[in-house]
């Protein structure tokens, strides 16, 4: 069942060396359900409706890694999918995403995925989702999630949103509302190179009292690739959150950081940065005088500042 292609973008995307054997999972292969699994504790079910997934974990489960990928290996796959999350009061429960595409042909590969988290009182998700792209055709890799979350009182969320290399074009649309205690983290990290373009647009509504988010991007743009960052927090009640974006500029490429605040209360306690830069010449020279190349130098401190 995993033969090469499906095995290299599994491990890429999701760290998997071959279908678990323990856990929940689903993979998904060119716009089909290629194989399921449940558990006691998390239960994935197929919409009726609509293409897409249900996953329900139970309330106070502390259950193993839910693996999610999609994988199209194919060229022309228009692959829309909607996958909802019901993380029960007091879980714990760490998922597993991401798509990658391997296009060798001259047709565009695209997968648009919506996502919608609700997460329960008490309860603790921690979500990681990988971006990538290969294959030598000529056809485009576009992958364009959006990403809708609402938490519930004293809920806590840790949000991994990474695109490694390969993809053409991105379009990222993420909100997350925020009830009282919540706790939000999202890292975001991308790399663009050749004529790519990366646009992410970010929205967090703190409603609750003592709600707090923290909003990281960390990106690299190469050659004569695009990147455009809009996030922004919302302090509807005495909370704190904080909105940092950095990213590396190379050759010819553009980058735009456009981090709002915005208070309607004014216990409301927010905080942005945003800074834009080329690789530090010092940390270039010191590399070299180890032995390394140039490009050698400028991929470890990339890898590094990604990371």
């Amino acid at each position: 069942m995993m033969d090469e292609l499906l095995s290299g973008l599994l491990k890429s995307i999701a760290d998997m060396d071959d279908i678990p054997t323990v856990g929940a999972y689903n993979i998904r292969r060119d716009g089909e359900g290629m194989v399921r699994r449940s558990t006691e504790t998390v239960e994935i079910t197929p919409k009726t409706d609509k293409p897409g997934i249900d996953i329900r974990v139970s309330p106070y489960a502390k259950a193993d890694k839910v693996h999610i990928p999609v994988v199209i290996t194919k060229p022309g796959v228009n692959d829309l999918v909607y996958n909802d999350f019901f993380i029960g009061e007091g879980a714990e429960v760490e998922i597993v995403a991401g798509c990658g595409i391997h296009n060798s042909g001259c047709e565009t590969s695209e997968h648009d995925g919506i996502h919608r988290f609700f997460i329960g009182k008490n309860a603790k998700l921690r979500y990681v989702e990988k971006h990538y792209g290969e294959g030598d055709g000529t056809g485009g890799r576009i992958l364009n999630p959006t990403t809708i979350v609402e938490m519930g009182e004293n809920s806590v969320c840790e949000m991994e949103m990474v695109q490694i290399r390969g993809v053409d074009s991105t379009k990222r649309e993420t909100t997350a509302k925020l009830e009282k205690g919540a706790k939000l983290t999202v890292v975001e990290r991308l790399m663009t190179h050749g004529d790519q373009v990366a646009h992410s647009n970010m929205e967090v509504r703190l409603d609750g009292e003592g709600a707090s988010a923290q909003i990281i991007s960390r990106s690299v743009a190469k050659d004569n690739s695009e990147q455009v960052f809009y996030p922004r927090a919302v302090g509807n009640a005495p909370c704190h959150a904080h909105v940092q974006c950095d990213s590396i500029i190379m050759d010819g490429a553009h980058i735009r950081s456009i981090p709002e605040i915005a208070a309607n209360h004014c216990d409301a306690q927010i905080v942005h940065e945003a800074a834009i830069g080329r690789i530090n010449n010092d940390q270039l020279i010191k590399l070299c005088t180890l032995g390394l190349s140039e490009a050698e130098a400028e991929a470890i401190i990339i890898e590094g500042f990604l990371k």
